[in-house]
């Protein structure tokens, strides 16, 4: 049975097991770069994703990330660091990865397969809710039925696949294709297809707090600085916003609580943390417009 997309072998690598390492370690880098372009092509389903999942998180609904295998790994990646980064409530991201976190260890093949345990998983899943499904050959079933019982539960779909007319597409609000060649080590999609996705992702997930008011110009005002390193980069963005000195900058974190936004408008004028908040939450919890509140 010939196989093709993600299952394909790529046509440079006959003789790789006998090639010298640099000629392999080329042929796989050229791969990955090769694979990192596809996402060039998904810029609109990727930004119509985002806003997608922004009026989830919005709305005070969750962002749900779902995937088997390698897939399911870089759904985490990016799922896992978006409360710390961005500050969005824990309780709003969720990830259903095919056999669970006891599947992390040793990263068994079966758990992809488990329709039933899939159905469980999405009953998390609500009306509102944005869930973002990964799965490289867009037919894995794990990812199907988690994104079929959520479509049953009201929640818009995105999906992202590297392979054409993959089966996940039909159920999706948003299909985002990454068109990635073959890999280099056949059906092996930790490389190229991984790569692409965990762009793809960041690049989805950044657009979403953009849209959300939690970056202002390069920085992430909205993190959560809950360690010394977190603490100094958020003085240094006050700072860097607002003009006043680092050790002000600091001295106005603590008084807003640890919180950057709040920092920074008090910088900026406002009398007091709770005017602050006030402007804040009227300007929709957005600093550009905040601040231009504040010097009106």
């Amino acid at each position: 049975m010939s196989a093709g997309g993600t299952e394909g072998l790529h046509e440079k690598a006959k003789g790789l097991d006998i090639m010298v390492p640099r000629d392999v370690l080329s042929l796989l880098s050229s791969g990955q770069q090769e694979a990192a372009q596809t996402v060039n092509a998904a810029h609109d389903a990727i930004a119509a994703a985002s806003a997608l999942a922004a009026d989830a998180i919005a709305a005070g609904c969750k962002l749900v990330y779902a995937g088997a295998g390698s897939s399911g790994l870089m759904a985490m990646a990016d799922a896992l660091e978006l409360p710390g980064t961005y500050g969005i409530d824990r309780e709003q991201i969720a990830i259903l990865f095919a056999g669970g976190a006891s599947n992390l260890s040793d990263m068994p093949g079966a758990p992809e397969d488990d329709v039933e345990q899939a159905k469980v998983d999405a009953a998390i899943i609500g009306a509102g809710d944005c869930v973002v499904a990964i799965t490289a050959s867009g037919s894995t079933p794990y990812a199907l039925a988690v994104v079929e019982a959520a479509r049953i539960n009201g929640a818009k779909i995105v999906a992202v696949a590297n392979n054409e007319n993959a089966k996940i597409f039909d159920v999706a609000d948003v299909a985002i294709l990454l068109r990635t060649p073959p890999e280099f080590v056949s059906g092996s999609t930790r490389m190229g297809a991984g790569t692409a996705q965990k762009i793809a992702l960041n690049m989805f997930s950044t657009l979403m707090a953009i849209r959300l008011g939690h970056v202002h110009d390069g920085y992430m005002v909205n993190l959560r600085a809950d360690n010394k390193k977190l603490v100094e980069r958020a003085a240094r963005i006050v700072s860097g916003v607002t003009g006043v000195d680092i050790n002000e900058a600091g001295r106005l974190v603590e008084k807003a609580s640890g919180s950057v936004k709040i920092a920074i408008l008090l910088a900026a004028g406002a009398k007091t943390k709770n005017s602050a908040e006030t402007i804040l939450e009227t300007s929709g919890h957005n600093v550009r417009r905040a601040l231009q509140m504040i010097s009106e």
